[in-house]
């Protein structure tokens, strides 16, 4: 199955306050509107290649959240930023069935929506791939029942930022990791590369748009990170198509190299924590 990727998701406590911190960066966001659960919100950003990343809250409280959501409410709770990864599928059934017979674990498919701002109703299915939350190291998936155009608006980020290139996922194991993504995807080994500087050890799959990374030292933000809030993605990666003039857009300082690829990061203080970079 080739990943193509639907959303990612950013946990935060409050909507209101992450929409502030987003637009300040240059990534307004627009509301999208209540989840049917009656305990979520989101705000959203629409890339051109019809990605989009979600920004999720509560809307009171959460003692009430039951399936999907339950398994975010302490990453909302949290403010721990990356969250979570969707995929979308033109078949979820078969998928499921595809991965379970390839020893996958798969709960679901189940029904979700939520009803935008003008009143008009979103309906689709999800299933939760893996062990964990869901979209927490294997990506979740998602099925539309009403038109996808209905779901994700079109990009106002055209000729900025052309969509998620990559998760980065925070994983305890990276060698136990690798080989969950070969069995779920039939993907090749990937390269890995060691960065004591980070504390951490990288694996970057070819031909997925998923880099893993594990902590190789304790007391390292990785380390802690995985200790509050288990394995999941620790940073997205968004695609710019010239990102030297990207980063001038956006006034981005904080350059480093991956995979022999230069990366510049937002300022993650201005973005409650969460790490977001743009890749050339």
């Amino acid at each position: 199955m080739k990943l193509r990727i639907d959303h990612v998701t950013v946990c935060g406590s409050h909507l209101e306050q992450m929409r502030r911190g987003f637009a300040a960066a240059g990534l307004g966001t627009s509301y999208g509107g209540r989840h049917a659960n009656g305990v979520t919100h989101m705000d959203l950003l629409a890339f051109p290649d019809g990605s989009y990343m979600e920004l999720i809250a509560p809307i009171d409280s959460l003692a009430s959240a039951t399936g999907m959501t339950s398994g975010w409410s302490q990453l909302m709770e949290g403010d721990a930023g990356p969250g979570a990864w969707a995929v979308r599928t033109d078949d979820i059934h078969a998928e499921a069935a595809r991965l379970r017979a390839a020893g996958i674990e798969v709960r679901g498919p189940e029904a979700g929506s939520r009803k935008r701002p003008d009143g008009i109703d979103l309906r689709w299915e999800t299933a939760i791939v893996g062990r964990g939350p869901a979209g927490s190291v294997l990506p979740f998936l998602i099925e539309d029942q009403t038109p996808r155009g209905l779901r994700v608006p079109p990009s106002a980020m055209a000729g900025a930022i052309e969509g998620v290139a990559a998760v980065v996922i925070a994983v305890r194991d990276l060698e136990e990791s690798i080989s969950l993504f070969i069995r779920a995807y039939g993907v090749e080994r990937p390269p890995v590369e060691d960065h004591p500087e980070f504390g951490a050890a990288r694996a970057h799959f070819l031909e997925i748009p998923v880099v893993l990374a594990a902590p190789t030292m304790e007391q390292t933000r990785l380390h802690d990170r995985i200790q509050r809030f288990g394995q999941c993605p620790a940073a997205f990666l968004l695609k710019a198509g010239n990102l030297s003039r990207a980063a001038s857009t956006f006034a981005l300082k904080d350059r480093a190299t991956w995979f022999n690829r230069e990366v510049a990061w937002f300022d993650p203080q201005q973005l409650g924590g969460t790490r977001i970079g743009l890749i050339g």
